[in-house]
C-alpha cells in the first residue's frame, strides 16, 4: 500500500529567476525574499528528509508537482514494504518535498538552456536562495551544535536535490553560486569547517547538458586548492539511456555532441564511477555510490514505449518515473546517514 504524502511546498520563479507570489506572478521584492521563503518553506517537524525537485523543459507546473510526488510515493512504498533493505533508515523515512517551478515552455533549445542558468544569475536569480534558505533553516533547527559533521541531529533534516533534464543545470548552477557567494546561504552561526551543513545528495535524471559541463561550467562545484567547492556532501548521481533522443540526436544537433542524459558524463575534474540502475530487490554496494560523480546506465529501464522510441521527438527522455528510480532515490537518502 502506497503511503499518501502531505502536499509538497511549491516555489515559483519568473523568466528572470525571481521568486513570484502564488497565483498572481508578481515578483517578490528583494528585501522580502527571506520572509517569503520562511512562509513558503516551513519545514514540518515530522519530516526526516527534505527533497527539492526541479523539472525540465516544457513541463507544466502541475505535472512537475505530480512527478515529484509520484517518485516519493514510490520511495516510501519501497521503504515501508521492506524496511530491512534500507537499514540506515531504521529510525524512519518521512520525506517532505519542495517543488521549484520555472517557466520552461515555448522556447527553443538555446533559449531554455540559457534560462535554466539564468535562474541563478548574479544579482537576479533567486534559485540559490531556495537552497540557502533550507540550509540556513536546518542550521538554526539543529539540536546539538557539537554533533557530527552532517545534517543529522535531533531536530535536523537531510537535504536532497533531484532534477530532470534542464533542471539539472538549474540545481548545479544554484549550488555553484551558493559556493561562490557564501552569504547567500544565510547560516545563523559562524562558519565552522568541523560541522558543515550541506546538501546530502543530488540526483539528476537525464541531464540535458554536454558531457564535459562539469569541467567547462561547473568545475567549482568540487573542492580545489583554495576553493571549498559547493555545499554538497554526497554524490551527484546522473542517469543516462541510449533511448533518450532528446539528449542524443537533438542534443547532438544543438551542441555538436551527445548529452549526459544519453551517454553519461565524459570529462570531469574529479574521479567518477559508472554503474547500472538496479532492480528494486537488489541493493547498491556502497562502493558504487560513494563517489563525487556517479554515472548510472538506465538503458534497460528508461526505454519508453515502442511508439515513443519510434515516433516521439524526445524518445525516452521523460521515461524515468519508475520504482527503480525511487529505489535509487531512497538509497541515496539512506546512505546519507
Amino acid at each position: 500500500m502506497i503511503r499518501r504524502l502531505p502536499p509538497p511546498a511549491e516555489v515559483d520563479l519568473d523568466e528572470q529567476g525571481r521568486l513570484v507570489l502564488p497565483g498572481g506572478g508578481t515578483p517578490v521584492p528583494v528585501n522580502r525574499v527571506a520572509d517569503h521563503l520562511a512562509r513558503r518553506l516551513r519545514i514540518p517537524s515530522w519530516a526526516t528528509d527534505v527533497h527539492v525537485y526541479v523539472h525540465g523543459w516544457r513541463t507544466p507546473p502541475r505535472q512537475a508537482t505530480r512527478t515529484a510526488v509520484r517518485l516519493l510515493e514510490q520511495a516510501t512504498a519501497l521503504h515501508d514494504a521492506a524496511p530491512d533493505r534500507y537499514p540506515g533508515l531504521k529510525s524512519g523515512y518521512r520525506p517532505w518535498c519542495v517543488v521549484v517551478r520555472w517557466p520552461s515552455s515555448g522556447l527553443n533549445y538555446f533559449e531554455i538552456r540559457d534560462r535554466a542558468h539564468a535562474m541563478s544569475a548574479e544579482g537576479k536569480g533567486h534559485a540559490p536562495y531556495v537552497i540557502g534558505h533550507l540550509l540556513g533553516y536546518l542550521d538554526t533547527e539543529r539540536g546539538d551544535p557539537k554533533g557530527p559533521p552532517v545534517m543529522a541531529g535531533r531536530s535536523g533534516k537531510y537535504l536532497h536535490l533531484m532534477a530532470h533534464s534542464f533542471g539539472g543545470r538549474f540545481v548545479c548552477e544554484a549550488m555553484q553560486r551558493a559556493a561562490e557567494k557564501p552569504p547567500v546561504l544565510g547560516w545563523s552561526t559562524p562558519r565552522d569547517p568541523r560541522r558543515p551543513f550541506t546538501v546530502d545528495s543530488a540526483l539528476v535524471f537525464q541531464m540535458a547538458a554536454p558531457r564535459d559541463i562539469f569541467t567547462t561550467r561547473f568545475a567549482t562545484l568540487f573542492p580545489t586548492p583554495g576553493h571549498p567547492g559547493a555545499p554538497l556532501r554526497g554524490p551527484i548521481a546522473l542517469t543516462h539511456s541510449r533511448w533518450d533522443r532528446a539528449t542524443g540526436y537533438w542534443h547532438l544537433r544543438a551542441e555538436k555532441a551527445p548529452g549526459i542524459g544519453h551517454s553519461g558524463t565524459g570529462a570531469a575534474p574529479v574521479p567518477q564511477f559508472s554503474t547500472r540502475l538496479l532492480p528494486t530487490d537488489t541493493l547498491y554496494p556502497q562502493e558504487v555510490l560513494d563517489h563525487r560523480l556517479v554515472n548510472i546506465d538506465a538503458d534497460w529501464r528508461y526505454r519508453g514505449s515502442l511508439r515513443a522510441r519510434r515516433l516521439h521527438p524526445s524518445g525516452a527522455h521523460s521515461d524515468f518515473v519508475h520504482p527503480e528510480s525511487a529505489h535509487l532515490l531512497v538509497t541515496l537518502a539512506e546512505r546519507s546517514r
